[in-house]
């Protein structure tokens, strides 16, 4: 029979072969996970356009590219900072190419403008790529030379250093989806009510697609 001591070493023995299990599968799915950077004006809706990407596992809202560091949404609206409203796309790159989400996310936005997106103008709501080494970088380039050959006009979007990525308050991760009861210029409305009516009014739909068409992504299912 076996001892009391010996059951006990087989049961911890056990334990951390399990521990262990969970680590390696946590460690495979981020070590199969890309992330891409972008900013493209309110990040609640660049949030909801990459959310509904097949191959696309989470959309992070936050700010990158300034100088002030743990910056709040008060910092980074009220300007100054050198931060953008940003996403983080974390993506299964043998299910969705970085080059498909590079050209996806050019005809999501206007990339024309230097001052802004839509309604929402300042340094902070300007649009940017940003690359993590000379790969992504030259595949910024290369999808910024494509869409502009479509588009016909020149795209100011700026491919620039990936710097550290600040995650936004937890409010506004998932905020187009939320049922939380706010209250907002057209009355009590649920979170995700207030901002399809945000969107609307933005103009930023009716933009992209006057400048796309029929290769906007996403403006056609708003």
């Amino acid at each position: 029979m076996m001892s009391a001591t010996t059951m006990l070493k087989t049961i911890l023995l056990g334990a951390l072969i399990v521990i262990g299990l969970v680590a390696q599968g946590k460690h495979a799915h981020a070590a199969g996970t890309e992330v891409l950077t972008v900013a493209g004006g309110c990040f609640w809706c660049v949030e909801a356009d990459f959310e509904s990407v097949p191959g696309v596992g989470d959309v992070v809202s936050g700010y990158t590219g300034g100088t002030l560091k743990n910056p709040t949404y008060k910092d980074v609206t009220r300007g100054g900072t050198g931060h953008f409203e940003a996403v983080q796309i974390m993506y299964d790159p043998s299910r969705v190419s970085r080059d498909t989400l590079l050209a996806m996310f050019l005809r999501s936005v206007d990339p024309t403008d230097a001052g802004g997106q839509f309604c929402d103008r300042g340094e902070s709501y300007r649009t940017a790529i940003f690359a993590d080494g000379p790969s992504e970088k030259s595949a910024a380039q290369t999808a910024i030379a494509k869409a502009q050959a479509v588009l016909g006009q020149k795209i100011v979007t700026p491919v620039l250093p990936l710097q550290t990525f600040y995650k936004a308050e937890d409010y506004h991760q998932g905020y187009y989806k939320g049922s939380k009861l706010i209250v907002t210029r057209f009355g009590p409305k649920r979170q995700s009510e207030a901002y399809k009516r945000y969107r609307k009014a933005c103009g930023r739909d009716e933009r992209v697609m006057a400048l796309w068409g029929a290769a906007a992504p996403f403006a056609k299912g708003h």
